[in-house]
């Protein structure tokens, strides 16, 4: 087993995989099981916290089954946490499964494999590049259509939950997609090294959020890697681009 990074952090969970949060129970102890038990970061995320303000270097962390965890690092180390959670996560997150044909309308998220991948990095960063490029169509041709004013109820909670997922994937591989070009570039496999040339190179040019690919046809993914995506709210009425550490805070992450 490759030990990545070590140290110690303040977890709290704060949603389950259903979005809802968690109940608070000050008095409840930690078991054995609660300490042993791992988070598995494959297909995850790392972001900043923007808009947590209970405690001071705080990120999120949503997982795989959509579950959320937040943390809290030493100023010092919190970019480095990010950063090395998401570089590690691209690196070995497996491909998705193909896609379930059936009959059922109701959207539910598809299930990602915990195995870890078997390509090499340049297949890797080429798989990412496919489902962003997929996502990215299938997010557009969804936002193209939005549902009517009048609809309502069950109907309006499909398209919401379906663009929520299809924007949090298309940051997730746009992420993916400029931590592993960088890396390819860098020639590091050292990743304390490779992250130390990321920060002196200005490549994470948006240094206290996860950065994504640049949404437009016209440019192509190796030259958009540094550029932030342009994307339209769900209801279609609005054109004004979202700030990164909003985007995806951990107030939209969970269920009021």
């Amino acid at each position: 087993m490759l030990l990545y990074k070590n140290g110690f952090l303040v977890r709290k969970v704060h949603a389950d995989s259903d979005g809802k949060r968690g109940e608070y129970r000050p008095d409840k102890q930690l078991s054995d099981e609660d300490l042993k038990n791992a988070v598995s970061i494959h297909h995850s995320l790392a972001m900043k916290a923007s808009d947590y303000s209970k405690r001071p270097n705080v990120f999120y962390l949503r997982t795989a089954d959509w579950r959320v965890y937040l943390f809290q690092a030493n100023a010092e180390q919190m970019q480095s946490w990010i950063t090395r959670i998401n570089t590690v996560a691209a690196m070995f997150s497996s491909p998705p499964f193909p896609a379930a044909i059936g009959s059922q309308k109701k959207f539910s998220r598809p299930l990602l494999p915990g195995t870890m991948s078997k390509l090499s990095e340049e297949e890797q960063v080429r798989s990412h590049e496919a489902r962003f490029r997929a996502i990215s169509t299938e997010l557009a041709e969804l936002r193209s259509y939005p549902p009517d004013r009048k609809v309502k109820g069950r109907e309006l909670e499909e398209y919401r939950q379906r663009d929520e997922y299809l924007d949090f994937e298309k940051t997730r591989y746009g992420t993916y997609v400029m931590l592993l070009r960088a890396k390819i570039r860098s020639g590091e496999e050292d990743l304390s090294v490779f992250e130390s040339q990321l920060l002196e190179d200005n490549g994470l040019q948006r240094a206290h959020s996860s950065p994504t690919l640049q949404d437009s046809s016209q440019a192509s993914l190796a030259s958009s890697t540094r550029d932030g995506g342009n994307s339209s709210k769900a209801s279609g009425c609005s054109s004004k681009q979202r700030q990164e550490g909003q985007r995806h805070s951990y107030r939209q992450a969970v269920k009021k």
